[in-house]
């Protein structure tokens, strides 16, 4: 169970590195960086889509499952970079979107051709827009609807993204059959696993709200069952954006995916900076049921998406954006279209708080390329464009990503964030850099193994600003403690258990004071925040 104990890092193809000047990243390019991925500690690298694609929608828009956008080289190049992964012991997962395709696949093409098509009941149709009445509209600022009419038949077909997104009907059964050819074509080539997109959806039924439904369930343990039976040691990332009780169920019992993304979580830790307090963090951790255990958590700061905010309340929505997202235009959807460093005005203590509470809460973290150096994001580009701008390797033209007199989007050039002052090289080349401050706390997360497989227990003393949770697995005790305030804080905390104990900062090697009675009083400076042995 690799997983358990990973380090994820998600990768951007087009954004990554340019081999041929064309202004787009490319695999050739990614392979040429491989040393930065082996550098910063990762375990397992997630690529985002890479197939052929009109990139309406960068990708989640598939018009063919069985090969490699020519944007990004070829079949060859795409094995050339796990192979030379899998040398350095890192894994690679990439994104499986079953739920739709493009508008432009040529299964869509044929069934919008004639109602009597063999490829017509491969999609959704009906004679009505009125069916599946309480399904909720997901892209809220495109669309007020989930059917689009489609003139050349005179009928609505049915998307739960984008109109040019098609959802495929898993009623079918050919549908269903096509999935396992393209798992396993994929994980023929190498792959370890699949990110699984969007996985509440693939089924639709009247008098619900069409996610989370038995056919959904019975489907993906299918899947499961095909992948442990033909691909023992691949595994399943669930991408259900849900409350946890939800969510809980693609675990199943442990006979559905591998990992889940902890959603809700996500939006509580930059919650908690802005109140100073660790409630809402403490609430949506109690909320989290028990999972099996084969199964893990994947926990993450920000992706290729806006911040979402689906799993708020409404109140909470309203109180993120006010705090987080002011303009109109940094917001999208139900979420944020901001990159981490942005959205902590680029306060590189409140950055690394929030990476140390990433690395020590359950689950396996994800970093998100190019947050390891707290790359910017350029909110006046389409859609979700504005966090997916090229890596920033240098102070060289376009960052040293292409020699291309254009990229495919800008790189950022900003005042504070622009490549010059922001990039690898630079990081690197300084002890005390943010990139080299993550891949201490990499380094330090690998040795105790109760990060990944412990057990996980509040501390919660009367002072609300601070969080404090204990990791425990065999004879590792690691206490971890947040100042969520921008003020020094005490908390005093009951350690009866550890009297004659010294806890050690891990991250530091420095000794605390020894804890010699059961009220174990702690301060800590404006965000500060330790990983303590005990």
């Amino acid at each position: 169970m690799w997983y358990k104990t990973a380090i994820f890092y998600e990768l951007y193809p087009r954004a990554f590195m340019d081999s041929n000047a064309d202004g787009v990243g490319d695999f050739k390019g990614l392979l040429s960086k491989i040393d930065h991925l082996v550098d910063l500690g990762v375990d397992c690298v997630w690529i985002t889509p890479f197939y052929p694609s009109p990139l309406r929608d960068d990708g989640y828009d598939i018009s063919d499952y069985f090969s490699v956008h020519p944007d990004l080289g070829t079949l060859e190049d795409l094995k050339a970079v796990i192979d030379r992964l899998h040398e350095y012991g890192i894994k690679v997962v990439a994104d499986l979107v079953m739920n739709h395709t493009s508008d432009q696949h040529p299964w869509f093409i044929e069934s919008r051709s004639s109602r009597d098509n063999p490829k017509r009941d491969w999609y959704v149709w009906s004679d009505s827009d009125q069916k599946y009445r309480g399904t909720r509209v997901i892209f809220i600022d495109t669309h007020d609807s989930n059917w689009t009419y489609d003139e050349t038949t005179g009928q609505y077909y049915w998307h739960r993204f984008y109109d040019h997104q098609p959802d495929l009907n898993f009623d079918n059964p050919e549908v269903r059959a096509v999935m396992f050819e393209i798992m396993d074509f994929w994980l023929q080539l190498g792959l370890d696993g699949f990110r699984a997109d969007a996985v509440p959806y693939l089924f639709e039924r009247e008098g619900t709200n069409s996610e989370n439904l038995k056919e959904t369930h019975d489907f993906l343990k299918a899947i499961r069952a095909h992948i442990d039976k033909n691909w023992p040691g691949k595994i399943l990332l669930a991408e259900a954006n849900q409350w946890p009780k939800d969510t809980r169920a693609y675990f199943g019992d442990d006979d559905e995916f591998h990992m889940g993304f902890h959603f809700p979580v996500m939006p509580r830790l930059y919650m908690a900076l802005k109140q100073k307090s660790r409630r809402s963090i403490v609430e949506i951790m109690e909320m989290t049921p028990e999972i099996p255990p084969g199964a893990q958590w994947c926990v993450f700061l920000r992706n290729h998406d806006e911040l979402t905010l689906e799993m708020v309340t409404l109140e909470e929505r309203e109180y993120m954006w006010e705090q987080y997202a002011p303009e109109r235009r940094m917001r999208l959807n139900l979420g944020i279209r901001r990159r981490l460093a942005p959205l902590m005005d680029n306060d590189r203590s409140r950055i690394e708080l929030l990476n140390a509470e990433l690395f020590t809460l359950p689950g396996s973290p994800i970093i998100y390329y190019g947050d390891e150096i707290g790359m910017g994001d350029n909110i006046w580009l389409f859609d979700r464009n504005g966090v997916r701008t090229p890596m920033q390797w240098d102070d060289s033209p376009n960052a040293g990503f292409s020699a291309a007199a254009k990229t495919y989007e800008p790189v950022i050039d900003d005042e504070v964030f622009g490549y010059k002052k922001v990039n690898v090289q630079a990081q690197k080349a300084d002890p005390d850099s943010l990139l080299n401050t993550l891949k201490h706390m990499i380094r330090v997360r690998k040795q105790y193994k109760a990060f990944g497989l412990g057990t996980f227990a509040f501390c919660l003393p009367d002072n609300d600003a601070v969080l404090a949770y204990m990791r425990a697995y065999e004879n590792e005790r690691l206490f971890c403690v947040f100042n969520l305030s921008d003020s020094e804080e005490t908390a005093v905390f009951e350690m009866s258990e550890f009297v004659g104990k010294t806890p050690v900062n891990v991250l530091t090697g420095a000794s605390l004071p020894v804890i010699q009675q059961a009220n174990y009083s702690l301060t800590l400076a404006p965000y500060a925040y330790y990983w303590l042995r005990i």
